[in-house]
């Protein structure tokens, strides 16, 4: 008996070299954000960086989070048994992360 690798839904629905692209940005905003507290740039504009890197983080999680929703939580639910209980606490413990975030 062979068993196949779970294809997760990120790497279906939307292309992993997507996510990858926005989290390189991620990271040059990162590295943009550390050089504007070196040079000492104005706290206003520090923080409109910071507002606009927190927001594509949350976006890059949402998707996330819409992909296991829409294939690993709908596939486990399909399925039934334990393992779907477990897909959707592990979905609503995710969930209650980003809202506390």
């Amino acid at each position: 008996m062979t068993q196949t690798a779970h294809q997760h839904g990120y790497l279906a629905a939307r292309s992993k070299d997507d996510y990858l692209k926005r989290l390189r940005r991620i990271e040059g905003q990162a590295r943009g954000l550390q050089r504007m507290v070196e040079e000492e740039q104005y706290c206003i504009d520090i923080l409109t960086q910071v507002s606009a890197m927190t927001k594509a983080l949350q976006s890059v999680a949402l998707g996330l989070l819409d992909d296991h929703l829409a294939h690993c939580v709908v596939d486990a639910a399909r399925a039934g048994g334990p393992e779907a209980q477990q897909k959707v606490q592990e979905a609503s413990e995710a969930i209650a992360r980003l809202v506390r975030s």
